[in-house]
């Protein structure tokens, strides 16, 4: 039976919703607060766990256009350069995994997503459409945006990101986005435009004292996404991550790194910054789901980038949602919800406490650093693979 769903958040996880959603069989109205459908930010670690449900999703073909395949994991020290561990990627992660590891341009996978959405018969996208109201009844939930007209639906989904109008319709919203402390700055640079030593088919990681830096190719390889994490946090407004800075903002928070690492942060022409926030990992369904309301993505469970799966865990929400709900009638919607914040919860919780411990481990300094670098000389590939995380 096809359900009337409401799917609150244009991003990564609402059109992914929406877009499985309505090839279960369901009509779909997504609402958008800004006028322009697009994504900021900058590149995106796909694990073999995401790509697998975007291809579920039909999507292999467009991802292929997009996604650049990284040969290797390569780990080095922040301060001297030397490697401390490696992980084959591409034909090993494939093999492994039964799909590849991919890095892509955030907007290039919010574009392939759009466009599949676009192309539902049975997708509806509103925008500029911000939610001022929301009302449930026994059988039902209804919304306004901008106070223009009234949409009602079986079940209303919230894929509005970190600050979610939605989640405050659950049972437990729990508190407030906590400020964590640390900021990443992002940069893009055209590997063309680069001396040959500096291009790169891998995903490479400096590890150093309260930092990590990132690069890794997107856009099929045209462009290195350079990415650097620091406890320090910069002026701006907390909830913009997508802050104009600076690379001496970003050099004073850094301090003294490895001439290699150096010389990627000296060429990337502009700089933004994202402060990050984060919620403690979830400790139960009703954090997700309540009734007719249930939240994917950010909205119910932020995560630090440490683990590179906010995105991933995004697009596993949308897949388990939509089998949560095949089949479904309006009666049955509220259980089909409970169901599925039953299967996501305790996996969610996983990645989000793994992340944040990464963050610890990644930026030890003294002793834990020494700890550190040594375990991963000695253990390497073993690690850094994910199994229970790129499997599951």
């Amino acid at each position: 039976m096809a359900l009337q769903l409401l799917v609150a958040g244009g991003g990564i996880g609402g059109l992914a919703s929406a877009l499985a959603l309505a090839q279960g069989g369901h009509r779909v109205e997504l609402f958008e607060q800004s006028a322009v459908f697009a994504e900021v930010g900058a590149g995106i670690q796909l694990g073999p766990n995401a790509v697998r449900r975007l291809q579920a999703l039909g999507l292999a073909d467009a991802l292929d256009t997009i996604a650049a395949r990284p040969d290797t994991l390569v780990v080095r020290a922040a301060h001297d350069d030397h490697e401390l561990a490696r992980l084959p990627l591409g034909d090993t992660a494939l093999q492994r995994y039964g799909a590849p590891y991919c890095c892509v341009h955030r907007a290039d996978l919010h574009g392939v997503l759009l466009a599949a959405a676009r192309e539902h018969a049975d997708v509806a996208l509103n925008h500029p459409a911000r939610l001022t109201q929301i009302e449930r009844s026994d059988d039902a939930v209804t919304v306004a945006a901008d106070g223009a007209r009234a949409w009602e639906g079986d079940a209303l989904i919230g894929a509005d990101g970190l600050w979610s109008v939605v989640r405050a319709e659950l049972g437990e919203p729990g508190p407030a986005p906590r400020p964590t402390g640390h900021t990443a700055w992002r940069g893009l640079l055209s590997q063309t435009a680069l001396p040959l030593a500096q291009r790169s088919t891998q995903v490479r990681v400096w590890l150093g004292d309260r930092l990590h830096a990132l690069v890794y190719p997107v856009r099929r390889g045209e462009l290195l996404n350079v990415v650097v994490l620091a406890e320090a946090a910069p002026a701006g407004d907390a909830r913009d991550w997508d802050q104009t800075t600076s690379l001496d903002a970003l050099q004073h928070a850094t301090g003294r790194c490895c001439t290699t690492l150096q010389n990627y942060l000296l060429a990337v022409p502009t700089w933004r910054a994202w402060t990050l926030h984060d919620r403690a990992p979830l400790t139960g369904p009703a954090q997700m789901a309540h009734e007719r309301i249930a939240l994917v993505g950010d909205a119910a469970h932020p995560m630090l980038p440490y683990l590179a799966q906010g995105a991933g865990m995004a697009i596993e929400d949308a897949v388990a949602l939509a089998a949560s709900l095949q089949g479904a009638d309006g009666g049955e919607v509220p259980a089909s919800l409970q169901r599925y914040a039953q299967a996501r919860w305790q996996r969610n919780a996983q990645v989000q406490a793994r992340a944040r411990r990464n963050g610890e481990i990644f930026h030890a300094a003294g002793p834990l650093r020494v700890a550190r670098d040594t375990a991963m000389r000695l253990l390497g590939a073993r690690l850094l693979d994910q199994p229970w995380l790129y499997g599951g």
